[in-house]
């Protein structure tokens, strides 16, 4: 009889998850692990631990979710924290199990996790399924894509290729090993509350990305994509994107059924144009791996020194910049920010105060409710001008920004009142 365990990571979710069916079609029988990492919480060399309280809570309600509908099936989830390698031991020790299914995180940390769990004699079979993009269906190898979004985009394009298709979720998942499940009670991560705005979880996800397409939001997303205040000038798919309860593949699909029905117009390329940047990103970290992850990333210069007192000032939004103190305090707030302003304060912090990207990367990977490991540093490379990026980097004119984006100083008022 064949026991695996399923190594829940960032794809919270039972459909369009091609990993975990390949686990129920391998075993007699499976157990779902879900590992919560205490170095997460501890803190960084900044001062501040890796993830706040806004993810934490929207990770427990997915985490809930994910386990209702586990039980559904007759199945459950295991959920604990601790070292993933002690975890999986012990595991081992009661089951007798050492094959390990899970999503394939390309970013250097998560790799020496596998590495690790492999040198600890385990069989890790890491699946990649967190791109729209089929990898197989690419025109270029990874290792050789083109460095330059615009390229990289066109030759996508040019062969057509649009999503990969989902995959329906398993309809029988094989029963649980003989073992104690943990109490999920005992967890930290429980009755967590947040100001956010976003409810974790497949079925939120479902509901907020039906609504959106119903009200055919998508038509408008490139007129309103900058705008900063309310729910519906952008998607809002993100927070659900990065902790995987709903697949970037199967929001395509549904995009793509969209325009069948509707047509095809600026809006809805556009909503595809942006799930391509996240891609893009992605496949950058087969290319370039660690590298994404120095001071200097792909870059010959060296960073901006680290000032804790500046630091202060933008992270708590003090800097006396009114739209850069408005942007940082709605992140603190809330876990969200808009696309236009992350790239404002970023580049402010970059530029107008000297700041270490890094520090400004790790800040948002604390506060963010949809903090995607890919994104988070393709972004500030791309901001910074560690990255690919030819123009070597993107400093903001704020009064411009102010003048474009805030002219009635209405979003400003909300969040310095």
């Amino acid at each position: 009889m064949t026991s695996v365990f399923y190594w829940f990571r960032n794809d919270l979710r039972l459909k369009d998850n091609p990993a975990f069916l390949q686990a129920c079609k391998s075993a007699d029988h499976l157990l779902p692990v879900y590992v919560h990492q205490p170095s997460l919480e501890q803190d960084t060399a900044w001062g501040f631990p890796r993830i706040g309280e806004h993810r934490q809570a929207f990770l427990e309600q997915s985490l809930q979710e994910l386990r209702s509908q586990l039980r559904d099936l007759g199945s459950d989830l295991y959920e604990v924290a601790g070292d993933v390698v002690d975890v999986f031991e012990t595991l081992k020790a009661q089951t007798q199990a050492d094959l390990i299914y899970c999503e394939q995180i390309q970013a250097p940390e998560e790799l020496e996790q596998v590495a690790l769990l492999s040198s600890a004699g385990f069989k890790v079979n890491p699946v990649w399924q967190s791109s729209m993009l089929d990898v197989q269906s690419l025109p270029f190898p990874l290792e050789g894509m083109p460095d330059v979004f615009t390229q990289f985009r066109q030759q996508v394009e040019k062969k057509g290729l649009r999503f990969a298709s989902p995959v329906d979720a398993p309809k029988i998942i094989p029963p649980l090993p003989a073992i104690e499940m943990p109490s999920i009670q005992a967890l930290d991560a429980i009755h967590l509350s947040s100001t956010s705005k976003f409810q974790g979880g497949v079925q939120s996800a479902q509901t907020h990305i039906e609504q959106y397409f119903e009200r055919r939001l998508p038509d408008t997303y490139k007129q309103t994509r900058n705008e900063l205040i309310g729910m519906d000038y952008s998607s809002k798919f993100s927070p659900w994107l990065a902790q995987g309860c709903r697949s970037a593949g199967s929001i395509a699909k549904q995009l793509s059924d969209y325009e069948i029905c509707y047509g095809a117009n600026d809006g809805t390329y556009w909503l595809w144009f942006e799930l391509l940047w996240r891609d893009y990103f992605r496949f950058l970290h087969f290319k370039y791996g660690k590298r994404l992850y120095h001071s200097k990333g792909l870059s010959k210069v060296p960073s901006n020194q680290f000032d804790s007192e500046n630091f202060f000032k933008w992270s708590s939004g003090n800097t006396g910049q009114s739209l850069i103190d408005a942007g940082m305090r709605e992140l603190k707030k809330t876990g969200y920010l808009s696309n236009r302003m992350r790239q404002i304060v970023a580049s402010y912090w970059i530029y107008d105060m000297k700041g270490d990207w890094q520090a400004g990367a790790a800040w948002f990977e604390y506060q963010l409710v949809d903090y995607d490991v890919y994104s988070n540093q393709g972004n500030w490379l791309y901001i910074a001008g560690k990255g690919t990026d030819p123009r070597g980097g993107r400093p903001f004119n704020v009064a411009k920004q102010t003048q474009d984006h805030d002219l009635n100083g209405i979003y400003r008022q909300i969040w310095l009142a």
